[in-house]
């Protein structure tokens, strides 16, 4: 008997279109052998849709126009019960569908903060990722600083500033800014793919780069420049073991790497095993594991660091659902290891489920 398996995609969040592309990736991928799968899609208001179009509707955005494709779908958090049930459209429930487990290919607010996992969690279903506490935690970049310092390894300082106080006080959280010197990374703390970062390089870049990360979150975290490639550390995890990937590298071709260049532009270009020493490559993978751990995920993260010319590893961030696009790191550093696409989507799934158990 197959695995039945809920790939759910969209999300009410500004990550919503990476989700589709990752989803995308997810959904051709995963290997039907092993899989019944079933695609239900959550729009940028919030409305949950079961999905039985062509997926490249998903990929190309317009999944959520074709209605003879939709059918809505509520959700019962009731452990024990058909979660899932599919209104007709006169408003009657005409089925209702329950899954060994879900990959909630979800980037950003209300997919990958906690709150998907936590409703999951209460209806006791499998599902690919950590659980709803530790994403929250490595959601909010100024808690995940607050927990890796206590790991030893080493990461940028930063000054975390709220919007009712920087209203009140934004001299004095400026003035804390630049005892760090310019330039500094400005980061919505509550935000993914790169999404409302900037950089600034003096006072006036700082308040608008300020201004624009307040627009995606109330925290905000500025952080001192690390000047240092990038490197990031797929991790895996099943029953308690840790596989760390072979670190891989980014070298954005721009300033930074932001989320044109993740996901619009091909500027970058991607180093698989990253120019690393054999030493540091070691310690990275050491170091992605201990914060992985430290921070309780489970099954999947991403894990990111700064390769500086001193030779100085610096953590960077933790990404718990990342990307599944074509480019994305997280199948790719595996893949490099011999793993297959659906392999890596099989493993992940199996492990939520033996995790539930």
């Amino acid at each position: 008997m197959k695995t039945k398996l809920c790939i759910l995609f969209g999300g009410a969040s500004s990550e919503y279109e990476v989700s589709l592309v990752s989803s995308f990736g997810v959904l051709t991928n995963v290997n039907r052998e092993i899989f019944d799968v079933t695609a239900i899609g959550i729009t940028r208001e919030g409305k949950w849709f079961l999905f039985e179009g062509d997926v490249e509707n998903i990929k190309n955005g317009t999944w959520c126009k074709d209605e003879s494709s939709l059918s809505p779908v509520l959700f019962n958090p009731a452990p024990g019960c058909d979660n899932f049930a599919v209104m007709s459209a006169d408003g009657t429930i005409c089925r209702t569908m329950s899954f060994d487990a879900v990959f909630p290919v979800l980037h950003g607010a209300f997919g990958e903060d906690g709150t998907l996992q936590g409703m999951l969690s209460m209806a006791k279903i499998p599902f690919v990722g950590p659980g709803h506490t530790s994403s929250g935690v490595c959601m909010d970049k100024a808690f995940t600083k607050q927990i890796v310092e206590y790991t030893g390894v080493r990461q940028a300082k930063a000054v975390i500033a709220v919007k009712d106080e920087f209203e009140k006080d934004a001299e004095g959280i400026i003035s804390a800014v630049e005892a760090m010197g310019y330039p500094v990374f400005v980061k919505p703390s509550r935000a993914g793919s790169s999404v409302g970062v900037s950089k600034a390089k003096n006072r006036e870049k700082l308040i608008a780069a300020l201004e624009v990360a307040f627009k995606e979150d109330t925290k905000v975290l500025v952080e001192e420049f690390i000047d240092g490639r990038e490197v990031e550390v797929a991790v895996m995890e099943s029953e308690g073991a840790y596989t760390a990937s072979v670190p891989g590298e980014i070298d954005p071709g721009c300033e930074f790497y932001d989320y044109e260049t993740k996901y619009v532009s091909d500027t970058a270009s991607y180093y698989i095993p990253a120019r690393l020493t054999e030493e540091q490559t070691d310690y990275i993978k050491e170091a992605a594991v201990k914060i992985f751990k430290a921070l309780d995920c489970r099954t999947l993260s991403r894990v990111d660091f700064f390769a500086c010319k001193n030779g100085e590893l610096v953590f960077n961030e933790i990404n718990t659902i990342p990307g599944f696009t074509p480019i994305s790191m997280y199948p790719k550093l595996f893949m490099n290891s011999g793993m297959t696409y659906g392999e890596i989507i099989t493993a992940l799934v199996m492990s939520a489920i033996k995790t539930e158990k």
